[in-house]
């Protein structure tokens, strides 16, 4: 499930990093650009015609309204984990600048044949954005966020181009997020929810399928709960994702 929250804040930090593109490219910074970003464009607004008929034109036949179908939203950039050939690393140079050290052990194997690697490396920058902004307004937030892979290849852009945030990428490991989890995946512990929705429900069975605790909230506040060494099921929906109280729950 989306979290509403992170789909609010994605708005709001596409904005700020399309004002704030540009960067050094000495390798001070672990989240430098190195290569200028493309500048972003769209298509040009229709005006007025620069001429005007003399002649009224005939009145067009009523036409059927068309349905608007609701944009489906996608990628801001082309995924960095694109399938196909890549690019040898000692062919990975920007259009203009230099790429760091940092940059381009983060952008081996990952530029496929025929693309920018600056848009490559750009994805990975704004991944890193994103996770600094959601930090900074709710931590729990963020952590969801790679558990539930809203935020995609999190874990490679932290290690290659922000690893201040490698914390919140070892939390999202133990975290759960919506569905069943049975078996050898089951860790007891002491979980918290992360931004659920006000359709929050859970439920936690032992052997056999007995019931050994289920609850729902209407609320969309945090609640705690513990996974039992007995549990042999927990099932979650509406909650986002549990997060381990303490290092591993």
């Amino acid at each position: 499930m989306r979290n509403p929250f992170l789909a609010c804040a994605a708005v709001v930090l596409t904005a700020a990093v399309l004002a704030s593109c540009g960067s050094s490219a000495d390798g001070n910074d672990p989240e430098a650009a190195g290569a200028q970003r493309p500048a972003a464009s769209g298509p040009s607004v229709p005006g007025p015609s620069a001429t005007t008929p003399t002649t009224p034109a005939p009145p067009a036949a009523p036409a059927a309204p068309a349905t608007e179908e609701p944009a489906v939203p996608g990628p801001s950039a082309p995924a960095a984990t694109a399938e196909g050939p890549k690019t040898p690393s000692d062919e990975i140079t920007p259009a203009t600048g230099t790429f760091t050290k940092k940059q381009k052990e983060y952008l081996e194997d990952r530029v496929p044949k025929g693309m920018d690697p600056a848009a490559v490396l750009q994805t990975g920058q704004e991944t890193c954005d994103k996770l600094r902004y959601l930090v900074k307004a709710d931590r729990d937030t963020a952590v969801g966020a790679i558990a539930t892979q809203e935020i995609p290849d999190a874990p490679a852009a932290v290690a290659g181009l922000c690893p201040q945030h490698q914390d919140l990428v070892d939390e999202a490991a133990y975290a759960y997020v919506d569905g069943t989890h049975a078996g050898k995946t089951l860790r007891p512990g002491v979980y918290r929810s992360a931004s659920p929705t006000t359709s929050c429900s859970w439920q936690i069975t032992g052997a056999g399928g007995k019931e050994l605790a289920s609850g729902t909230s209407d609320t969309g506040k945090s609640r705690k709960i513990t996974i039992p060494k007995s549990a042999r099921t927990f099932t979650s929906t509406g909650c986002y994702a549990w997060l381990a109280e303490g290092a591993k729950g």
